[in-house]
């Protein structure tokens, strides 16, 4: 989704509240740290991939996912969540997503400037690499349940490459997109936990949803391992670009805490 001037007052908050909490840096006590690392591997299948480029009468629109298939397609994710003090805290996430597929075209389309044939096969590449950085309060702590809410700025590094013989044609974005976050963990017994995560924002040309939920179990007071679902959806209809798509995960984590 590519920032607009709507989402610009969203931006200066987000920012706004990232400084205040690096305000709080210089009074947290090393031994009042805590940081967790959290890794998520799974697969990924795509049910929904609309493509126009441009998006008027030069663009077809047509089904990525009817030349790429529906997946599975590996998924890993990084997150690191760095609580500086009781109420104040950050999160850096690294969120890659790709895919290279063939088909055979079932009819024309016209893409990014080119035309590509008919009956003929054509490579087909996708990518949207997110790149997050989070600002989260503790708003609720309690013996069952935990509660952050925030901010996210999440880098998009993102393109659509279609290629049938000598024609190549590809679409690319590179641009940052404010985003609210919400994150629970709630105690399920003494060593189950239920955990949901999610960056969201609608509004102005298009929207952007992701949400996690997983089931921890704890091993010991450092490591937990999980299982869980995650669904990525989301696009822009914009002047230039239409692009709408929905990734749903099967995902297994560990998290280490120190």
């Amino acid at each position: 989704m590519r920032p607009t001037k709507s989402l610009q007052p969203f931006l200066s908050l987000t920012f706004s509240l990232i400084l205040v909490s690096a305000s709080q840096l210089s009074l947290a006590q090393s031994d009042g740290r805590n940081i967790v690392v959290e890794t998520e591997f799974g697969a990924s299948w795509q049910s929904r991939n609309d493509v126009q480029i441009p998006n008027d009468n030069l663009g077809t629109r047509f089904a990525l996912d009817e030349i790429a298939g529906s997946g599975p397609w590996l998924l890993a994710r990084f997150n690191l969540l760095w609580d500086i003090n009781e109420k104040h805290g950050f999160r850096v996430l690294l969120a890659p997503l790709s895919y290279t597929e063939s088909n055979v075209l079932e009819s024309d389309v016209n893409f990014a400037g080119a035309q590509f044939q008919s009956g003929e096969a054509v490579e087909a590449s996708y990518k949207f690499n997110s790149w997050r950085f989070s600002y989260r309060y503790h708003m609720i702590e309690n013996e069952n349940l935990d509660l952050w809410l925030g901010g996210t700025l999440k880098i998009r590094d993102a393109e659509i490459k279609l290629r049938q013989g000598q024609i190549t044609a590809n679409d690319d974005d590179l641009g940052v997109v404010p985003l609210f976050y919400v994150a629970a963990r709630y105690r399920l017994g003494e060593r189950w936990h239920l955990n949901a995560e999610m960056d969201a924002l609608a509004g102005g040309p298009g929207r952007a949803i992701d949400l996690g939920l997983r089931v921890d179990y704890t091993l010991n007071p450092n490591w937990e391992i999980g299982a869980g679902l995650r669904t990525l959806e989301g696009g822009v209809d914009s002047d230039d670009v239409y692009n709408f798509a929905w990734f749903n995960s099967v995902v297994f984590s560990t998290r280490y805490k120190f």
